[in-house]
């Protein structure tokens, strides 16, 4: 998984859950400028502005050997 791919899901749950740009920003406690390159599988995000984001969204990582 790329941080492309990671940016989309990000996204594609923010929208299902019908929440805003600012407002998972702001319940993340993340810049909106951050969230916004995150979503577009741009910077590199800390992992714990990642993790903080994921569990906003009830999403967490999951690592695994590579197949």
């Amino acid at each position: 998984m790329n941080t492309k791919e990671i940016g989309v899901i990000i996204k594609k749950r923010r929208q299902y859950l019908k929440v805003k740009q600012q407002e998972l920003a702001d319940l993340a406690g993340v810049g909106i400028n951050t969230l916004v390159a995150i979503e577009r599988g741009q910077g590199n995000p800390k992992l714990e502005t990642l993790l903080a984001i994921l569990d906003t969204l009830g999403l967490q990582v999951e690592i695994r050997l590579k197949d």
